[in-house]
């Protein structure tokens, strides 16, 4: 599925960008022509994108952008991955495309953009489930860490614990004790095998030495339609699906997942606060394939920059259970390259087959 995030009016005299790759061509040719039949036209060759780097950027972007959401329509994922075409769009003054190609917990999107071609006009909207499937694939097509060039976040917030409104419990320590009571008789939805909302579950059943039941679905809404329904116990959803429910009390939340205490729910608890040591936080941002020019990278991370410090922007993903974050490329690699790893020791951990 594919959405027009933003159309540009029609140009009504030569764009910068199109000054930019004329005078480019222009000048790389005047040099050939000016170094024929020299010996140093071959270390001019090799030297010529280094030594224009800006230039080079500035011909970037000469046509519409794919920002492919690895989920289907209609989810978190899915309405962030909207938001960004849409203000990255404005920003760069070209049409930002989502293409919707879920699977495989992320993992078709991923890989479909792990090998395209790396020139910044194919990008990967980045979640918390990226790291996560990533570690659970037994036969991964690429390589997360090294196959994938960060750019940066745009937004991180914790997930919530859901249980319906007249579960046998009140609290999380209250669940937490109802659980070691009944091992194996509390069960949860999640939207797949190695889904970040799985493995949080599987880390809370580690360090919480509890037994809980995965009931995985087909993903989207699927999940949370069957917490609505009363069919299952309990769910880790993001807040930007389960807070109008907690509003409307057609769900309980008990605890959320970050580190600290909720921002927009003080008076929720964190898991930390009774497992130590506890943290599931998940993450909205954006990638390209590994060899996508620094110069790319770098123009892509400004503009994202830009956008998520304009109030109406931080405003929309304040509303949506995030809270605005930017990152650097190389904070963001050590990020999800650090997430990658805390995800497979939960694997191996929990003994949990790998897909």
């Amino acid at each position: 599925m594919n959405t027009l995030a933003h159309t540009p009016s029609p140009p009504t005299h030569q764009s910068s960008n199109g000054r930019s790759v004329f005078l480019l061509v222009r000048l790389f040719h005047s040099c050939l022509v000016l170094l024929k039949g020299s010996w140093l036209l071959p270390l001019f060759l090799l030297a010529a994108p280094a030594l224009m780097p800006n230039a080079w950027a500035q011909a970037y972007p000469a046509r519409s952008i794919t920002l492919v959401c690895p989920f289907a329509p209609g989810g978190s994922a899915d309405i962030m991955a909207r938001l960004i075409a849409q203000k990255l769009g404005e920003g760069l003054n070209v049409p930002v495309v989502v293409e919707n190609r879920p699977g495989a917990g992320g993992m078709v999107g991923a890989n479909f953009v792990a090998k395209a071609k790396p020139d910044g006009y194919t990008l990967l909207q980045i979640t918390g489930a990226y790291p996560a499937a990533s570690a659970l694939a037994s036969a991964p097509q690429f390589d997360a860490v090294k196959d994938m060039t960060m750019v940066s976040m745009v937004t991180s917030y914790p997930f919530i614990i859901n249980v319906p409104p007249n579960a046998p419990f009140q609290t999380f320590t209250e669940f937490l004790a109802y659980a070691k009571a009944n091992p194996g008789k509390l069960n949860y939805s999640s939207s797949g095998i190695g889904s970040i909302g799985h493995l949080s579950a599987e880390l809370m059943n580690a360090l919480g030495n509890i037994e809980t039941v995965h009931i995985p679905t087909k993903g989207g809404t699927t999940a949370l339609s069957e917490l609505l329904a009363g069919r299952v116990d309990f769910m880790f959803e993001a807040p930007t699906l389960s807070l109008s429910y907690i509003k409307s009390g057609k769900l309980k939340a008990l605890a959320s997942t970050g580190k600290e205490r909720y921002k927009p729910m003080q008076d929720l608890p964190a898991v930390a606060e009774t497992l130590a040591g506890y943290e599931t936080i998940s993450f909205i941002g954006v990638g390209a394939p590994a060899g996508t020019p620094d110069a790319i990278v770098q123009q892509l991370n400004n503009e994202i920059r830009k956008f998520v410090a304009q109030a109406d922007t931080a405003k929309r993903l304040t509303e949506l259970g995030g809270e605005p974050q930017t990152s650097s490329p190389d904070e963001m690699n050590r990020f999800v390259a650090n997430e990658f790893r805390k995800w497979r020791q939960v694997i191996n951990q929990r003994k949990i087959e790998r897909q």
